[in-house]
């Protein structure tokens, strides 16, 4: 009898953890797949968090021909996950993530997403891409006179013969995205780093306030960002916080911890 007793207490308290959980989806950026998630994964799901680190078509384990994919393909693989879930979620893009994440919100509205958090991303106002995006926040940062040194990632792309895709200089993408990374975690990446369709960095979302508008938005601006500064971007659609990390572009291998712990905090 008692035994059975531990045993429905313990049954019991599964279920309050599970229910205090939150279901997190992960949305990786451009040439990135979802094992860059990997040190971030285990922290979140140690808090009773269940989460789902995804593989946009074309890249990481998914071999969808990455010269055909477009952004509606990202939109529809990441709209599919979610509804695959019990409840709702909060999705997290880094980067170029950010624009993904966007649209599935307005696709799915309030009912399914209850935040979305930009992780150093571009978080678009309707009719915005990635490449407008950085275009706006060049413009931004020339006129308030912030520069960056290093390799630009403009003069860091390889294009494909065909003109669909790009890959990464190797000898450029540590100062981009890595500077503050472990040997190990850099040499990872770069093992990981694929292809990226030019086609899904160009399309515009399409959003609205009612939908897209009203789901609570947050903001993890990496202040050491070698790619792009983006603290013009924060204020680009209202944020409901904004939160920063010394960090590179990449948090998720150099810190993992602090990434983790704000992320559960939302």
């Amino acid at each position: 009898m008692k035994s059975l007793i531990q045993i429905l207490l313990l049954v019991l308290s599964f279920q309050v953890c599970q229910a205090k959980g939150k279901t997190y989806i992960l949305i990786h950026g451009a040439w990135h797949g979802a094992c860059c998630w990997k040190k971030v994964v285990p922290l979140l799901e140690a808090e009773g968090n269940k989460v789902i680190a995804v593989d946009l078509p074309g890249h990481g384990a998914d071999k969808s021909p990455v010269q055909n994919v477009s952004f509606n393909d990202y939109v529809n693989s990441v709209v599919e996950v979610v509804n695959a879930q019990h409840g709702p979620v909060i999705l997290v893009g880094h980067s170029m993530g950010g624009v993904v994440i966007a649209q599935v919100a307005e696709v799915l509205g309030k009912e399914k997403i209850v935040s979305l958090i930009f992780l150093d991303a571009f978080m678009p106002d309707n009719g915005e891409s990635v490449f407008s995006l950085a275009e706006k926040a060049e413009r931004k940062n020339a006129n308030s006179n912030i520069t960056k040194s290093g390799p630009s990632l403009l003069e860091s792309l390889i294009p494909s013969e065909d003109q669909k895709t790009t890959k990464l200089k190797a000898e450029n993408v540590v100062a981009l995205f890595y500077h503050d990374c472990s040997s190990e975690d850099v040499a990872f990446a770069q093992a990981n780093l694929g292809w990226q369709p030019m086609a899904c960095l160009g399309t515009p979302v399409h959003v609205t306030a009612a939908r897209y508008g009203v789901i609570p938005k947050f903001f993890i601006l990496c202040t050491k960002a070698g790619d792009l500064d983006k603290s013009s971007l924060v204020n680009n659609v209202i944020c409901q916080k904004v939160f920063t990390l010394e960090s590179s572009h990449s948090p998720f291998f150099s810190m993992p911890e602090q990434l983790a712990k704000i992320i559960n905090g939302i």
